[in-house]
């Protein structure tokens, strides 16, 4: 599960496909309160920005995001309107 030849991702590499969003949202979080905004605005969009990169994670992490794969099956392909 963790790593197949289809695409899937390690976990070293779902790790590094979340770091720049997840750096990005605490370097958000540090601006904010070094702007000297009251902290607690400053703590609570973190953990929105840990969810989303805990959900990140788990999808490259399971080759959810490579698994993106059509069918030939006629009733998702598109219908002729003749």
């Amino acid at each position: 599960m963790a790593e197949t030849d289809e695409g899937g991702y390690n976990r070293k590499r779902a790790a590094l496909a979340v770091l720049p969003f997840l750096l990005l949202g605490v370097a958000d979080v540090l601006l904010l309160l070094g702007w000297g905004i009251n902290p607690l605005w400053g703590f609570m969009i973190l953990p929105p920005i840990l969810f989303m990169s805990a959900l990140a994670w788990i999808a490259f992490r399971s080759g959810f995001v490579g698994d993106r794969v059509v069918d030939d099956d006629p009733a998702v392909a598109d219908v002729d309107h003749d």
